[in-house]
């Protein structure tokens, strides 16, 4: 493999003056640099990492901001993560973990000026995020996965939850369930204001009221004791459910066992459909779990094709990207069983979230 003293040779110039041809560091002449080029392209050279982001002023690294301390990292954020990475990867770009809490803003701005990062990709955004406000105002290129209350003029792409929950209950709706529950994400991200739970209960309760149906929701931490304890407060407040959406990966394997410790079976006597996730998730559960396939591997590369474009100045800040998770069948969901007549009430604005 040839190396920077081979093209040095070849060329007729100095160790150094290579260097400064690569970096930039210091004037090189036309005919020199040329010279250098050509021996390189004989040599089949290719500068390293750390050449090449001399030379252009940048690190080559994106920083994913995801605070794997404070939240799970399931299936459906892996499948993100795997395509962002390899977004970056196509670009030139490295991607690279950074654990900061949504309470680290001033450490992530910091660190990029630092040139330690281009530019940042902002997991797990809350409807007001310190993270945001701070970025922006230093002037650091950053995408959101996920939206602010107000994401108008900042680059971001999202699940479009309004959407996906809407479809979720028409699906349901369809195979004549009108007793239908929902288990969200934890009481602490929606005190938080974390956009998912809050928008995903918002559209699940729209959903049913637009219906004339009774909306029950329950939040639920991320564990499967959780789960259990979350089903069985669904099934107090509507004794007559027959049908559960879920958002919440790990809690929804205690759910499934809380309602088969019960003898109801799946999808006999309760259907489950479980959102914002993916068909390899719920296919570890028994049975197969009929899913909305979260869109995380489109959300991974526009996410990143954003950021790059916020970087290299390529494309201004469009409108946010939203895009809806597509139903994947399973053997959880099934048409209702004949019993009570709906409960109903008539179409009213979201009722007080649940103390």
């Amino acid at each position: 493999m040839a190396t920077m003293v081979d093209v040095a040779r070849l060329a007729h110039v100095s160790l150094s003056t290579v260097s400064y041809a690569l970096s930039g560091a210091r004037p090189v002449s036309a005919a020199t640099k040329e010279r250098i080029e050509a021996a390189m392209a004989e040599l089949d050279f290719r500068p390293n990492a750390m050449a090449r982001s001399l030379a252009s002023r940048r690190s080559r690294t994106l920083a994913l901001i995801y605070p794997v301390m404070e939240a799970t990292m399931g299936g459906t954020v892996a499948e993100f993560v795997t395509s962002a990475a390899s977004a970056a990867r196509q670009a030139g770009y490295h991607l690279v973990l950074w654990p900061f809490g949504a309470h680290q803003a001033e450490e992530i701005r910091d660190l990029v000026q630092q040139g330690m990062a281009d530019g940042v990709l902002l997991m797990e955004v809350c409807l007001a995020d310190a993270r945001v406000d701070v970025l922006h105002a230093a002037g650091v290129p950053f995408t959101m996965i996920g939206r602010t209350a107000r994401p108008e003029g900042l680059a971001c792409v999202d699940v479009d939850f309004a959407l996906t929950t809407e479809e979720a209950v028409a699906h349901l709706a369809g195979l004549g369930h009108t007793r239908i529950g929902f288990l969200n994400h934890s009481a602490a991200s929606f005190e938080d204001g974390y956009g998912a739970t809050v928008r995903a209960r918002e559209g699940f309760r729209r959903a049913m009221l637009d219906r004339g149906l009774v909306p029950h929701d329950v939040l639920c931490d991320e564990s499967p004791a959780a789960g259990r304890a979350a089903m069985a407060r669904l099934l107090e407040a509507e004794p007559g459910l027959t049908a559960v959406v879920t958002m919440n990966e790990v809690a929804t394997f205690g759910a499934t066992v809380e309602l088969q410790d019960r003898g109801l079976r799946i999808p006999q006597d309760v259907s489950v459909l479980s959102i914002v996730t993916s068909p390899g998730v719920g296919a570890m559960s028994n049975p197969p779990l009929t899913t909305m396939h979260a869109p995380g591997a489109e959300l991974g590369r526009l996410g990143v094709q954003a950021l790059l474009g916020l970087i290299e100045g390529a494309a201004p800040v469009a409108d946010p990207v939203l895009v809806s998770c597509r139903l994947e069948a399973g053997e959880s969901t099934a048409r209702v069983r004949s019993g009570p007549g709906p409960s109903t009430l008539p179409p009213a604005s979201l009722p007080a979230p649940p103390t």
